[in-house]
């Protein structure tokens, strides 16, 4: 399968791809390094990079802003960060990759735990990525041709700690080759409307 990775240089992006890559022809996306960039945002920056890659089999989102804040603080500004960046850019993928998608194709989402459980400061990003959740249950039951669309729920990485660990005291991390293979699940399996939890 020809399978697009957009946030492929990020932590769990780098892993996807070399998961991914084990089996498929991986197309790698990001906002500065990757084969190609993208701003998926903005959804004609989305439309430019299907146009250059064409049809694939499998597009995965890895990539997304969030503030994390104490709520007494938080500016309406700063919630249109998470809800620009980590659920419309992953939501313009989707749209988008509706048309470059071969029959049966896949797309996958990412959320993560705080949806299901908060964390002080991660109102935006329980909000975030609950709302992304929900986008996919709805869009699973109307893609067209047997298109799927999945989204995976990472907890806090190994390789994440350094910058998040604050944030996720007595949670238990797992290494980002873990979360990977829940992607895996999501490009090579035959569900849809799935919330597949790496934690």
């Amino acid at each position: 399968m020809k399978v697009i990775v957009i946030g492929a240089t990020g932590a769990v992006g780098k892993a996807v791809v070399e998961e991914l890559g084990q089996r498929h022809e991986v197309v790698t996306v990001g906002a500065q390094g990757g084969q190609h960039q993208v701003d998926f945002a903005n959804i004609d920056s989305v439309r430019g990079l299907f146009a250059k890659v064409g049809k694939v089999d499998a597009v995965v989102v890895a990539a997304g802003k969030l503030h994390f804040a104490p709520l007494a603080s938080f500016t309406p500004e700063q919630f249109y960060l998470g809800l620009n960046s980590k659920l419309m850019g992953q939501v313009n993928v989707a749209l988008v990759a509706q048309e470059y998608l071969n029959d049966g194709g896949s797309i996958t989402l990412t959320s993560g735990i705080v949806a299901e459980q908060p964390i002080r400061n991660g109102a935006s990003a329980s909000m975030v990525n609950a709302a992304v959740e929900g986008f996919v249950r709805g869009a699973a039951i109307e893609l067209p041709r047997g298109l799927r669309i999945n989204v995976v729920s990472p907890t806090v990485l190994q390789e994440s700690m350094g910058s998040y660990g604050p944030f996720f005291v007595g949670f238990e991390p797992i290494a980002a080759s873990r979360a990977a293979l829940a992607y895996a699940r999501s490009v090579d399996g035959a569900q849809t409307g799935q919330v597949y939890r790496a934690w």
